[in-house]
């Protein structure tokens, strides 16, 4: 090898293992991810990195497991700063009684700046590269996770009540429309239109959502189906469920995100498979507000694709994605009774390649590959109680805690080194917390 045909790399990182998720299944042994600008170089053999490959930095990773940045489909960034405030409360007597009173009185542009880098601080620190957010003030969360470097889908929220961003749907659609523009060749950030549920947007709304939708090519995300009370009331009222309205409105389509989808019959089941809308599964929050189970094996048998997402912290309460694919995969084996269902490889499919798939953007994330986006991590399985190590995909699901993840780049720019975040100041961060904390705190002893 001649000085002419060595390669130059910026960063060098040699992984005991390496899951790249395409082709599914595949664990490979003493690789090298090179990296160059904000891409992937090549992926290789340490013995061929030594022989053609010179990196400014290497990295070694002797005990850890390297595997594409995960993909968070859903949550409210900012809701951090109510984590634990309500808990242990069916869902509408959640919203209705606490969630719903407590926005508006604290929510403003401050509240969403601070709870949504509270909120990228612990998806960061546990693995996520990328989130999709829905939440009050987009242009706040967008602009603070540009900020940081961070990837994002940010919902603008639609539905017919005033919110502290507006004043109604027609306000929200002007803003929303506005946004879209502003941020359309963003690589970091894309907005999406976020219809809040079908029970608080009328039919009028939702005809404008979509067509936004097909004018501007952007995704849409709702909450669907997300309790069985929500589908009898529609049956009630309206005389369809839920999700046969959003196919009469044309809501369905192949960029379109279902949030949730439990209580799902034979024939809502045919409707998802032949519109091709994305599901995102929430498992840890429709469990703790009794909301119900996604049936995601057979969503799966039929080619639906299937994402995951924590839901905000009020109602999950952590944003940990890799505790949430162990409740996922241990949840679909106990509904589907079959215990092949969801493997540790598809879960981790889920929070990567499917995620990447629903937001459009599967040509450049959610695997790794030579010319894909350089978003990737590293997990530490050095501990105790992760050995010995048979399978690292099996751990990393079921064994695993995201406060492992040791490393973590996104475009190439490191965002944890040795478990400690490189982008955002935690000190400064946490005094402005402890604020909130003290006025919620405080308000919630005299009442909303």
């Amino acid at each position: 090898m001649t000085a002419d045909t060595i390669i130059a790399a910026d960063v060098r990182i040699n992984a005991r293992w390496l899951i790249p998720v395409e082709p599914l299944g595949e664990v490979l042994e003493n690789q090298a991810v090179l990296l160059l600008g904000d891409r992937i170089e090549a992926i290789v053999s340490q013995q061929q990195a030594d022989q053609a490959y010179r990196a400014r930095e290497v990295i070694d990773l002797p005990s850890h497991v390297v595997l594409p940045g995960l993909i968070n489909m859903h949550g409210h960034a900012a809701m951090t700063l109510f984590r634990g405030l309500a808990d242990d409360l069916p869902l509408m007597t959640w919203l209705n009684d606490h969630i719903w009173p407590a926005e508006g009185r604290f929510v403003s542009e401050r509240f969403i700046a601070d709870g949504t880098q509270l909120a990228m601080a612990e998806m960061l620190r546990t693995g996520t590269t990328c989130f999709s957010d829905m939440y009050f003030f987009p242009e706040i969360a967008a602009q603070v996770a540009r900020d940081a470097g961070m990837r994002a889908q940010i919902c603008f929220p639609l539905m017919e009540m005033p919110t502290p961003w507006g004043s109604g749907p027609d306000e929200y659609l002007a803003k929303g429309k506005a946004l879209l523009n502003e941020w359309q060749h963003d690589p970091w950030v894309r907005m999406a239109i976020g219809p809040h549920a079908p029970y608080t947007v009328a039919d009028s709304t939702l005809e404008q959502a979509v067509a936004l939708q097909q004018s501007s090519g952007a995704a849409l995300q709702i909450h669907l189906h997300e309790t069985a009370f929500e589908v009898e009331e529609a049956l009630r009222e309206t005389g369809q469920r839920p999700l046969a309205r959003l196919q009469t409105l044309g809501a369905l389509n192949a960029n379109s995100q279902c949030v949730h989808m439990t209580a799902l019959n034979d024939d809502d089941l045919a409707m998802v498979t032949g519109s091709g809308t994305h599901i995102v599964h929430c498992p840890e929050s429709n469990l703790k507000l009794a909301s119900g189970f996604c049936p995601v094996h057979a969503l799966q048998k039929g080619g639906t694709n299937v994402t995951i997402g924590t839901d905000g912290a009020a109602s999950n309460n952590d944003l940990d994605l890799f505790g949430e694919l162990s409740t996922a995969a241990m949840l679909a084996k106990a509904v589907s009774g079959d215990a092949a269902a969801l493997t540790a490889h598809e879960a981790l499919a889920m929070a990567t390649i499917n995620g990447a798939r629903a937001l459009g953007r599967d040509q450049e994330l959610g695997s790794l590959k030579a010319g894909k986006q350089a978003d990737l991590i590293a997990v530490d399985l050095g501990d105790p109680f992760l050995q010995p190590v048979y399978d690292p995909a099996s751990h990393l699901v079921y064994s695993n805690h995201g406060r492992q993840v040791s490393h973590s780049w996104i475009a190439g720019v490191p965002q944890v080194q040795d478990g400690r975040l490189t982008r955002i100041d935690v000190p400064d961060l946490m005094l402005r917390v402890s604020e909130w904390h003290q006025r919620i705190a405080g308000a919630d002893r005299s009442g909303f």
